[in-house]
């Protein structure tokens, strides 16, 4: 499968659950928004998070070339494997047409060793 590194630094921030949707979220290629009963989680780029926000900071993306077909199976299980073989931690995001896995900058070449390896192919 076809990866792409995108070429920003992102958060993965935690809001209370009946927070409204902020408006700092809103740039850049890929940003996501989630609510549960529990919490608001919004993953955007580092650099638009407000400091005072809960936040992990200093993930890398990669893209998997889209739009995906929803009868596929085994799309993700492929991505995060290697990546958990290699012990690299990650976050996940999937949308309509892709997905989207995180992982930490300083994990960033070895996950790209790790998903070659397994046959994938990595730009960026």
């Amino acid at each position: 499968m076809q990866l792409y590194v995108l070429d920003e630094l992102y958060a993965v921030a935690r809001l209370e659950p009946d927070a409204a949707l902020p408006d700092w979220t809103r740039g850049g290629h890929f940003w996501s928004i989630t609510r549960s009963d529990s919490e608001l989680s919004v993953v955007c780029r580092q650099d638009d998070v407000p400091p005072e926000v809960s936040a992990e900071r200093g993930w890398c993306a990669f893209e998997l070339a889209g739009p995906l077909d929803f009868s596929l199976t085994g799309v993700v299980a492929s991505l995060v494997v290697p990546l958990a073989e290699a012990d690299i931690p990650l976050f996940v995001v999937s949308t309509f047409e892709t997905d989207y896995v995180l992982v930490r900058e300083h994990d960033l070449h070895r996950s790209v060793e790790a998903l070659t390896s397994a046959g994938h192919s990595v730009d960026g």
